[in-house]
């Protein structure tokens, strides 16, 4: 839950214990929140403390989960990986709720490289499918060959970071495979705000990361390239939802998605 601001009168004419502050918490208030004695004065010690450790606790937590490459059919999806990264995916697993199915591997840091396509076995979905793969526009990128198409952060608390978007996420969908579930954030059409350009928000069960199950094919995530012709805008963005320390925007004529990979190929960059 967002802190709210309270002054405490009281707390006025004591003096401040500023033992209470870790050195990240102390940061917070000064660089994040620009705030300095005189506030914490004025709305109480604590308060700025529980808003600082908010920030803190989401920079801490959330962090890149999995980001998905859309693919017309898994097959290809497989063949353009092998000759892009030097690796061979095998054949993973499927969605029910979507109608599509994957493969995935390891990318370094509890994180997994997920190829995604409709499933051609499976019946049509109850709702639009998600990463824009109902999309005729993004059919037709697929068709030449697999694109970059979402992101997806792993979040401790999908309700208060849903709750507190500056943007609407798209409604929490629940799934499950066996005794794993998790939540992710879906829009109702399929496509994520600002050009697909903002991260899709999940949180899993307990249990150990999904991608210490997969296999380690010496793929490595190295950054998530955002393009915009707003960029300042998507960067307040992407530092509202506390997610600004994974990904940056740059300046381009049109919205973009790419992916810096290290691989046994070298460096790639897949968009």
């Amino acid at each position: 839950m967002t802190p709210r601001w309270r002054s405490l009168a009281a707390f006025r004419e004591k003096p401040l214990d500023y033992s209470l502050l870790s050195i990240q918490c102390w940061q917070a208030l000064q660089l994040q929140f620009m705030i300095d004695v005189i506030t914490i004065r004025q709305f109480g010690l604590n308060a700025c403390v529980q808003r600082a450790g908010y920030w803190v606790h989401n920079h801490m937590t959330n962090k890149i989960d999995h980001f998905a490459v859309g693919t017309e059919t898994l097959t290809q999806g497989i063949d353009w990986v092998s000759d892009a990264l030097g690796v061979t995916l095998e054949f993973g697993s499927k969605h029910d709720l979507m109608s599509t199915h994957n493969c995935v591997m390891q990318s370094g840091n509890e994180s997994f490289f997920e190829l995604i396509a409709i499933d051609p076995d499976a019946p049509a979905p109850p709702r639009t499918r998600w990463f824009t793969l109902d999309d005729a526009t993004t059919q037709k990128r697929l068709a030449v060959h697999p694109r970059a198409l979402c992101w997806v952060v792993n979040t401790t608390d999908l309700d208060a970071t849903v709750a507190n978007s500056p943007v609407d996420l798209g409604e929490i969908v629940h799934f499950q495979r066996g005794d794993r579930t998790w939540r992710l954030t879906v829009p109702a059409d399929g496509h994520l705000p600002m050009q697909g350009l903002l991260p899709a928000f999940i949180e899993w069960s307990p249990g150990p990361h999904p991608s210490s199950g997969q296999k380690d094919l010496g793929v490595t995530l190295n950054k998530v390239l955002l393009s915009h012709p707003d960029p300042d805008e998507l960067n307040s963005l992407l530092k509202q939802l506390h997610v600004d320390h994974l990904a940056t925007a740059t300046k381009a004529d049109k919205p973009a998605l790419a992916f810096e990979l290290s691989s046994p190929k070298g460096t790639v960059i897949l968009n």
